[in-house]
């Protein structure tokens, strides 16, 4: 009973939160405050909480250094023209009729090659939603696919924290995750693709003048070497090269070329590590200080894990997802219990640990839970409109929440690997 209020009162300041505008890391404080004064009445010391707490922001502190080195990559990438490079000739190829498939495309690829979806947003996303204005494609659709396409590579890029986040929650290689991510990915995407691709020649569209060279060759160097930490992070992403040291490669190269190349002086570029990159053009962001935010959120969101797992909260909920499991499948089991934390949550980081801790007896295989994860916490938590998920991506870029109906691969690929749990293939049945 004292298990169900406490839960209760968290979701209710959650909601809080969610109705008054607050940030999330309020909810999630208030939380911390009730899990911790649970803990302290089920007799363990105010010790032995806060041990349990870093016990928990222990298990995610590689996650937190690839944040800030996140943070730097993504600022240097802006001032070495390397993302501007990018979308310059991506936009070459665009066609108005196939406007919202080459949309969902290049989001795909940059979010592999940076890994994070916010990143990704606040760079080709937007982008993507201003040349829709201008030839008149559906803002919605565009919207829907910018969506699909930023969370592509943020399920599966070997740089995306919600990857390493499930790596180390099971105990897992990074790069065999992606391969299997890959096989139960492949025929959601074709559908996706087919979607948005007829969606763009049975709407209506113009053609229009696409001024990107003004925007982007006034304002950098737009040199064939901007590209090369884009192809470095491929080529080390092939070789399997630890993560860190890739990003670290990356952004050595990525600094050098600002220096050489882009003439920004070396105070310059301190600076923007921390600060973030600034210009007056669309491609202010990145830095250590943009990731701090959702630093504090994976702290919070981990030392809950460890509370719960410490105090036994969650047991009696675990019990009937195991129940549940046997009587639908254990993916369908781990696919509803995402739904439902990413209800409660507003994150997709609480979304993961909770869904994992609350999963993780319905899977024998590690392999198999941290793809059910991938295909399940990682792109739900985008379909609920509160959810920073798909709150921070939809305002970036200036579009309407309804962009998330329109979402297809976010919801293709559960479905998907739901019914393919189904059949003798299911992927907690192969080897």
């Amino acid at each position: 009973m004292l298990e169900a209020i406490i839960l209760g009162m968290f979701i209710m300041g959650l909601l809080v939160c969610i109705w008054c505008n607050l940030s999330i890391l309020y909810a999630l404080l208030f939380g911390f405050t009730l899990f911790f004064l649970y803990g302290l009445m089920k007799n363990n010391s105010v010790k032995h909480m806060i041990q349990m707490c870093f016990k928990g922001i222990k298990t995610v502190k590689n996650i937190l250094i690839i944040f800030f080195m996140i943070g730097m990559l993504t600022a240097v990438w802006r001032a070495s023209g390397t993302i501007s490079f990018i979308v310059y000739y991506s936009t070459k190829l665009i066609i108005p009729k196939a406007f919202i498939l080459i949309t969902f495309l290049l989001c795909c690829i940059l979010s592999i090659l940076t890994g994070t979806a916010f990143g990704t947003a606040a760079t080709i996303g937007i982008i993507c939603m201003t040349i829709s204005n201008a030839i008149g494609a559906n803002k919605i659709l565009v919207g829907g696919a910018i969506l699909s396409g930023i969370y592509f590579g943020d399920r599966c890029s070997p740089m995306s924290t919600s990857a390493l986040l499930i790596s180390e929650l099971t105990e897992t290689d990074i790069y065999k995750n992606i391969q299997l991510m890959i096989k139960t990915s492949i025929i959601p995407f074709i559908f996706t693709c087919a979607i948005y691709l007829i969606s763009g020649f049975l709407l209506e569209s113009k053609s229009a003048s696409l001024e990107i060279k003004t925007l982007f060759a006034d304002n950098f160097n737009l040199h064939w070497l901007t590209i090369l930490p884009a192809i470095l992070i491929i080529v080390t992403s092939i070789f399997k090269v630890n993560v860190k040291i890739t990003m670290l490669l990356s952004i050595i190269v990525s600094s050098i070329i600002c220096i050489s190349i882009q003439k920004v002086e070396f105070t310059s570029l301190i600076k923007m590590f921390i600060t973030g990159y600034h210009s007056s053009i669309m491609l202010n962001g990145g830095g250590i200080q943009s990731m701090l935010k959702v630093s504090a959120i994976v702290c919070l969101s981990s030392s809950y894990a460890s509370i719960f797992e410490g105090t036994g909260l969650l047991e009696g909920i675990k019990k009937h997802i195991n129940n549940l499991s046997n009587t639908i499948t254990p993916f369908g089991s781990i696919a509803i219990t995402s739904f439902f934390t990413s209800l409660i949550s507003c994150n997709q980081t609480l979304t993961i640990i909770l869904t994992h801790q609350l999963c993780n007896k319905v899977v024998s295989d590690n392999y198999q839970l941290a793809n059910s994860l991938e295909n399940t916490a990682v792109v739900v938590a985008p379909l609920i409109p509160w959810s920073i998920a798909a709150a921070v991506p939809l305002t970036t870029i200036s579009a309407p929440t309804s962009c998330i109906l329109a979402a297809c691969y976010l919801y293709i690929l559960p479905v998907y690997n739901f019914f393919r749990s189904r059949t003798k293939r299911a992927i907690y049945m192969e080897a």
